[in-house]
């Protein structure tokens, strides 16, 4: 992964960080960490599908969208359960050996 897109990520995950307590009436991000981990998780189980679908139905355009709609879900997932992307890319790496 080239440096912008991770440095991208990180900023990502600290925007998701910042917004955590955030007014619900004002962040989208706020209302998923309010509506709790299970809805946060329906969420991800959600775009994935819609990831799967766009891929099958070979709709470029519709799988960048909700692939991007996938890894935002995943990011705050992952935050609400006090994990981070760092941790992730972790663990990837120690399957790569």
């Amino acid at each position: 992964m080239n440096a912008p897109v991770l440095d991208y990520l990180l900023e990502l995950q600290q925007t998701i960080d910042n917004r955590r307590n955030a007014s619900t009436e004002q962040s989208y991000t706020a209302q998923l960490f309010a509506a709790g981990p299970s809805r946060i998780a329906q969420k991800v189980g959600e775009e994935g599908v819609e990831v799967a679908i766009a891929a099958v139905q070979a709709d470029g355009p519709r799988l960048k969208a909700e692939a991007a709609d996938l890894i935002y879900h995943l990011l705050v997932l992952l935050r609400i359960n006090d994990l981070s992307l760092e941790e992730v890319v972790e663990e990837l790496a120690q399957r790569r050996r």
